[in-house]
């Protein structure tokens, strides 16, 4: 899959490493991800288009370059809450739009419930907030609701991707490059017993990132 890109960073390694630990308290959990994010946000933006400038120094003018094009952040409530910060120390004048989506437990279908994206698009670039990208119906339903705004340019930046839900963004978007810190195994099926995991998370994984942040689970 030519445009999927899974981060080799060191750092990224290390800290994901920490995320998955079970003995990890919401407070790390949250500022790893908000440092993951940063990481992934670097790698994911490395082709943004620049214009020159020149800017005055103390000792001269010096042949610069800008960012040319306005980012657009898109975090799918709640997980991508915990992303944004990371990336806005990044990119400070990022706009951000946010799109609430819900995995049904019965069908693992997304839910749509909140979206507060202006009427026409202000920006030439999205980047799509989610920490798991795990059967992929949000990430694609996402992509949906910005496509149909206007969106031309979109990126997924995730830190957890299971095959399942990469082979189905990549499938319904093609056009949309998805960068993630690790693939895991598989997803969890159904149920066969009591005591078994609900079905469709990410195994290895974390858990559940959203409880994990917030400390509801």
């Amino acid at each position: 899959m030519p445009r999927v890109f899974e981060s080799q960073h060191p750092l990224v390694k290390h800290k994901l490493s920490l995320l998955r630990r079970t003995g990890t308290e919401p407070k790390k959990f949250r500022e790893l991800i908000r440092e993951l994010a940063m990481l992934l946000a670097y790698e994911a933006t490395a082709d943004l288009a620049l214009e020159p400038v020149q800017v005055a120094t103390p000792l001269g003018v010096a042949d610069c370059r800008a960012l040319q094009e306005k980012i657009g952040l898109v975090p799918i409530l709640r997980s991508g809450l915990g992303m944004v910060e990371g990336i806005w120390e990044l990119l400070p004048s990022a706009e951000v739009w946010h799109l609430g989506l819900y995995r049904d437990h019965k069908t693992l279908e997304p839910v749509a419930y909140y979206n507060n994206l202006p009427v026409h698009p202000t920006v030439q670039v999205c980047l799509i907030l989610d920490p798991m990208l795990a059967t992929g119906g949000s990430a694609v339903a996402a992509v949906d609701v910005l496509k149909g705004w206007g969106a031309h340019r979109i990126k997924f930046v995730g830190i957890i991707a299971a095959p399942e839900g990469v082979k189905r963004l990549s499938q319904a978007h093609p056009d949309v490059d998805i960068h993630i810190a690790a693939i895991d195994s598989h997803l969890t099926p159904e149920p066969v017993q009591p005591g078994d995991p609900p079905p469709g998370y990410i195994v290895p994984g974390l858990g559940d990132a959203g409880d994990r942040q917030f400390g509801t689970g």
